[in-house]
């Protein structure tokens, strides 16, 4: 499987592969690295984050979503225009074309794994099934930890 992390050390997007032979996943800029420790693997799927450690993962589709934007954003702008200009016809065969489109897409791309904690992204990934959906409560959980950590990480005198 594909993985691509923020390092947790220098902040850039590091990329790897990650297998079950694999001793860890490392950041090819600043050498920051993570061994692979037992249970982190469930046969070739994450039982967990291996960067973080996190038990939490979630699934989505792998699609873009500055790519998403711009198609909504065209999408609006063309059906304002269409009726604009008074063709209503062709306003809705803009929202048409563009559902059918969306209804492809979502059945064209595969599924990624995402960690709630620090957002890694595992691609390739088989037996995405039995992995749950996104969970606003999990990612509401992590995301107020994060809150804290910060503030307590700015208490501490320097």
């Amino acid at each position: 499987m594909l993985i691509s992390f923020d390092c947790p050390k220098c902040l850039k997007i590091a990329r790897g592969e990650v297998t079950p032979a694999s001793r860890g996943v490392m950041c090819t800029d600043c050498g920051w690295t993570r061994p692979i420790v037992d249970g982190d693997l469930k046969g070739e799927s994450p039982a967990r984050c291996v960067v973080c450690g996190c038990d939490d993962l979630w699934r989505q589709k792998d699609f873009d979503q500055r790519f998403g934007v711009l198609i909504v954003g065209s999408t609006m702008l063309l059906y304002l225009l269409a009726s604009a200009y008074m063709m209503p016809v062709m306003a809705m065969a803009v929202l048409m074309i563009v559902g059918l489109i969306d209804w492809l897409l979502y059945w064209v791309l595969p599924d990624r794994l995402v960690c709630y904690r620090c957002h890694a992204q595992y691609r390739r990934v088989p037996n995405l099934a039995e992995t749950a959906a996104f969970d606003l409560e999990v990612n509401e959980r992590y995301r107020q930890e994060a809150i804290r950590l910060k503030q307590a990480s700015n208490a501490l005198p320097r």
